[in-house]
């Protein structure tokens, strides 16, 4: 296999940077465009109830998603400091044990969700009518959800290996084959929800299968090592597993926050708006993945550069690659607004007619949801850097304070204050207050910590 020559040790870190997002962002602009066209089809094709199904079971593919990513980040983290150290044993030692606790964590999930399918729908908040729907959802994307632990963990792990380009293909494969068996099971094959939850599901096994792959056959550093099955080595399993969860945190809230924002969000909608907000509003929660991943395309493509060099003590390089990061996450921010002021007619028109209610409503709010685009892109690329040197406790607050401390009020004040903007308002103002919280923070430190 053709690798990437990456040296994140030595390299010029504009190059190292180029070479990490590029892959990094087209892999999860395919993610992203998966999500669209799910809904697209789903909505179209099957209904508005099995939407609503869809969004029933959602958190819980959230919660996967984050955990996956969690302790993908920490053990990539990890894995960067102990490479720099040149201890090549500790790292595969990482990510044998990120997979294996990840397995254990997983296999409960979804035996726990076989037993008792009823009381998790309706925990979930499922309706007497909605719960056919939902079952059926769920239980045929049960298969998948191990596999989609195996990509998340992947992703992260790939990368630092050296081979971001593999691991953007291996993203767009995945997400190719799920809008292909979308189209191919709601449409010709009239599958129903059924078929729409067996193509994500597929297309998760495809995925993970493919990051097996390569650990085994084409990897460069990192390999799955054998463990002891030892007290001492289930201790240090153990003490692994607490210090990547640690680091990973911020990663797992940043998960939950979206479904905070989602139903903190509905409610307001709905009381100020009728269904026709909640529907405009709904438009924004389409998008919003499409901000978060662009934002965290930058952050997860700094992240093995800036691990690395703090690992081996070149404090310069690290701040060098904050530096590139914050100017990438800026550019890509403003882009994102500029777009969502000028194509909220364009962007509407995907989900709406034109002549709904909803839709002169969103075309309204979306270019102020777009101010939090910028101010989102920065906060999550100095999170990130604070989780790439090992700031857990820094990178878990501030996502705390964008995620939910600064949002949840802000739903319920700020129209109070400023009417039916207040509403679109809500996570740009959040976004800011948190930007203003880390410029403070930082200003503080000064002549302090380097980082």
């Amino acid at each position: 296999m053709e690798r990437d020559k990456l040296d994140f040790g030595n390299g010029k870190i504009s190059r190292l940077f180029r070479a990490m997002f590029f892959p990094t962002l087209v892999g999860m602009l395919f993610n992203s465009l998966l999500n669209l066209c799910d809904g697209m089809f789903v909505g179209h094709g099957v209904g508005s109830n099995a939407l609503a199904a869809i969004n029933i079971v959602a958190p819980l593919f959230l919660v996967c998603t984050g955990t996956g990513l969690m302790f993908g980040i920490g053990a990539s983290v990890i894995g960067s400091i102990r490479l720099s150290e040149g201890n090549v044993k500790s790292a595969r030692i990482i990510m044998t044990q990120s997979y294996i606790v990840g397995t254990v964590i997983f296999g409960g999930v979804i035996a726990l969700s076989l037993v008792f399918t009823k009381p998790v729908l309706w925990l979930l908040g499922c309706s007497q009518v909605l719960e056919p729907l939902a079952t059926d959802y769920l239980l045929w994307l049960l298969p998948g959800l191990m596999f989609l632990y195996l990509q998340c963990v992947g992703m992260m792990l790939i990368r630092l290996d050296g081979a971001p380009k593999f691991a953007m293909a291996i993203q767009i494969v995945a997400a190719l084959l799920n809008i292909f068996l979308d189209w191919l099971m709601v449409y010709p094959m009239d599958m129903g929800i059924k078929g729409a939850s067996m193509a994500t599901s597929i297309s998760c096994i495809v995925g993970g299968l493919m990051v097996l792959g390569y650990f085994l056959f084409f990897a460069k550093t990192l390999r799955f090592y054998r463990l002891r099955m030892s007290m001492k080595s289930m201790l240090l399993t153990l003490r692994n597993t607490v210090y990547m969860i640690k680091i990973g945190m911020a990663t797992l809230i940043a998960e939950l926050a979206i479904g905070v924002m989602m139903v903190a969000g509905n409610y307001v909608f709905m009381r100020a708006l009728g269904e026709s907000g909640v529907a405009a509003f709904s438009v924004g929660c389409y998008l919003f993945p499409l901000i978060f991943s662009i934002s965290n395309a930058v952050a997860q493509a700094a992240q093995p550069i800036i691990s690395y060099n703090y690992g081996a003590g070149h404090h310069q390089r690290v701040s060098q690659a904050k530096r590139v990061a914050v100017i990438a996450g800026a550019i890509c921010g403003a882009v994102i607004t500029v777009v969502m002021w000028i194509g909220a007619p364009l962007l509407t028109g995907i989900f709406l007619e034109s002549s709904e209610p909803a839709y002169l409503l969103a075309v309204g709010g979306l270019p102020l949801l777009g101010l939090c685009a910028i101010f989102f892109a920065l906060n999550i690329t100095f999170i990130g850097h604070y989780q790439s040197c090992e700031r857990s406790l820094r990178s878990i607050v501030f996502m705390l304070l964008r995620g939910i401390i600064f949002v949840v009020p802000g739903f319920f004040l700020l129209p109070q204050l400023l009417g039916t903007a207040g509403l679109w308002l809500a996570i740009p103002v959040s976004e800011l207050l948190t930007l203003l919280a880390i410029a403070i923070f930082r200003l503080a430190l000064t002549g302090i910590d380097i980082t």
